[in-house]
């Protein structure tokens, strides 16, 4: 898709109802948490997979130890993930 049909100007921005604008800003909001998720999502796999992926892969599966490697890997990135949302939530209401 060519991102220049993707683009609006700011006189049909105009023509916007206040109802269709306050929808666009909300969809313009998701798709930027949407794209924020997807980095975090390929930031973790980099990250566990430079850690814990340490043999060829040639049998499409990952050997004994580098399967716990990744559960932990992820789980670790999710709890810290979680404490920092704690504590910024914690911030917030203080």
């Amino acid at each position: 898709m060519d991102d220049s049909n993707l683009s609006i100007s700011q006189a049909e921005l105009s023509k916007l109802s206040d109802r269709d604008k306050q929808e666009l800003q909300q969809f313009v909001v998701n798709e930027s948490q949407k794209a924020r998720v997807q980095q975090n999502i390929h930031n973790l796999t980099d990250m566990c997979f430079k850690k814990c992926i340490t043999s060829k892969i040639s049998s499409g599966k990952l050997d004994r130890s580098e399967e716990p490697c990744v559960l932990n890997c992820v789980d670790r990135f999710l709890d810290a993930n979680n404490l920092v949302l704690k504590q910024l939530e914690m911030m917030r209401t203080s």
